[in-house]
Order: structure tokens, then sequence, then C-alpha cells
């Protein structure tokens, strides 16, 4: 067998390279069912999912926009927040200004500076260093703003959900890459 490979080593080589380009081709002339790429304005048309930002809200995320340093912000920074599952915000680097449960699994949490085009991740988690969290997961977005096309630039939206895909009050661990 060694001897028939060493042989034909050419024209196993160019033959695989024809099944994986003709598999290849299959494959591309096959009808797509991705959905159509989404537009960024297309996202402000529809309804976003989270609850209606009050009065006192915007109050809020105005006062928290005063009195942070340059220095914390500066990219390369990471500005973090634990919360609890009844939205109290736990500790958390002082750039975090407040958090805020709103309904089952629904979070607020507003910083001291714009995180609107930073990046964000929060995953299910607790403060007690010897237990595990609950299985679970945690979604984030940028908080939506009073109007269509006008985000909270200083806010982000939290949405915590248990292993069954429900909406569940979960305490989690929130970072903002800067």
């Amino acid at each position: 067998m060694a001897r028939f490979l060493r042989r034909n080593a050419a024209t196993v080589a160019v033959a695989a390279l024809l099944l994986a380009l003709a598999g290849g081709g299959i494959a591309a002339a096959q009808p797509s069912t991705r959905a159509p790429a989404e537009r960024p304005a297309d996202r402000w048309a529809r309804p976003a999912g989270q609850p209606p930002i009050t009065a006192a809200d915007a109050r809020a995320a105005q006062a928290a926009l005063s009195g942070v340093s340059t220095m914390a912000t500066s990219p390369g920074t990471v500005a973090w927040a634990v919360v609890s599952a009844s939205g109290t915000l736990l500790r958390g680097s002082p750039e975090v200004f407040s958090a805020k449960r709103y309904t089952t699994g629904e979070y607020q949490i507003i910083f001291r500076y714009t995180v609107y085009t930073k990046s964000f991740g929060a995953t299910v988690g607790t403060l007690d260093p010897d237990n595990v969290p609950p299985p679970g997961q945690a979604s984030v977005a940028p908080r939506r703003g009073l109007s269509p096309g006008h985000p909270t630039q200083n806010a982000v939206y939290v949405q915590t959900y248990n292993s069954a895909g429900a909406p569940a009050n979960l305490g989690f661990h929130l970072v903002v890459h800067n």
C-alpha cells in the first residue's frame, strides 16, 4: 500500500483536491437558509424588548456622566460590575454608577462614561467564592434610549435566563472593554 501511495501521490493529491472543490461547489450552489443581514437602522425600527426609560432613569444617566477620570476610560481598560439577582450593585469598578432590576431577569447598569460603542460581556455569577452559580445565561446590549436612534449613551441592558431559556432573576458579572 505504501508503494502504491508513493507512486501515485500526485494522483491522490489531485483527486482529493477535486473532490474538495466539487463538494464546495455543490454546497455553494444550494440556496442559503440564513436570514438577510440586518442594517443598523433596522434595529431601532422594531421593538427592542427593553423596558421604557423613565424620567428618573434619564436623570440618573445624565447625572452619572460627570466626574470620571479619562484614565479609567482609556483604551485597554475594563469597567466591571457584580450585580445580585435583586438588582443590587454588589461591587464594581469606580466607573459604575448604579444597577437596577426592572422585571424578572431584566437589569440596567449605568456607567459614569459613554459605553454605547464599547464591547460588553456578561455571565451568570455570584459573589460567594465557595459557590458555583446556578446554570443559566446572560445577554447584554446597549440600553435603548428615549426615542428610536438615540441610545442611552452610558447604560447597558442585561437579561438573565435559566438553563431552560426562561427569564430568571440571576446574579451576574458584567465587563465593559474600553
